[in-house]
């Protein structure tokens, strides 16, 4: 018992001393490090300028459009019997999307006209006339882009390809999920009885007494 009560005082000594030493060791203080005016600026202005190199990217990531090749490997020609319709059919064209027509421009054109003319196979009066043999066209409009070959016969033949942009459909309103229904409150654990409560809040009484005692 003795021997003990030797060892709490002991431990309660060196403990004490400690704190006193803290209490006596120096104070490191760090400077402080104060932003000039231009600093700030310039910290401000490389931030605008981020913000606005996010911004464009993104624009260009939402304006980039697709690329297409008519005809996919066989290009744009009356050999093969390729057939256009099945082949835009199977296609999502959207805004910004560039078409491209390879041909043999000793054989073939590339002319957009009017439905009516699509249809009759007239390309007597064409809104645009393209002879290069490497055409690619930028669609920028809804709707349908009528093209035909005004080679006499190549467009009879099924040389004549329609690129239609759909609209985006306005999103249907969702209905709201309904609420799920309030999870049971959790049993709280029960209470410690009142000789363990003293037994643990002694320590923290004591360390609370040596450290007013000490740094008061």
């Amino acid at each position: 018992m003795k021997r003990a009560l030797c060892l709490s005082r002991a431990l309660l000594s060196s403990t004490i001393s400690s704190l006193i030493t803290i209490k006596k060791a120096p104070k490191i203080s760090y400077p402080t490090v104060k932003k000039s005016v231009r600093e700030r600026e310039r910290e401000s202005m490389a931030m605008s300028m981020a913000v606005c190199l996010i911004v464009v990217l993104g624009w260009f990531e939402v304006t980039k459009g697709g690329v297409y090749k008519v005809g996919d490997s066989a290009g744009w020609t009356t050999i093969g019997n390729v057939d256009y319709k099945l082949w835009s059919s199977t296609k999502t064209f959207q805004l910004g999307d560039v078409i491209v027509f390879e041909y043999n421009p000793q054989f073939h054109n590339v002319m957009q006209v009017i439905h009516s003319e699509y249809k009759a196979c007239n390309a007597s009066s064409p809104i645009s006339t393209h002879t290069t043999g490497n055409d690619s066209i930028t669609i920028n409009t809804h709707g349908h882009h009528f093209f035909v070959c005004g080679v006499p016969g190549h467009c009879q033949s099924g040389q004549k390809v329609d690129i239609n942009v759909l609209r985006s459909p306005s999103p249907m309103p969702s209905l709201s999920a309904p609420l799920p229904p309030p999870a049971a409150p959790s049993p709280s654990p029960s209470a410690a009885p009142p000789s363990l409560q003293l037994r643990c809040l002694l320590p923290n009484l004591l360390l609370l007494y040596l450290f007013i005692t000490i740094f008061a």
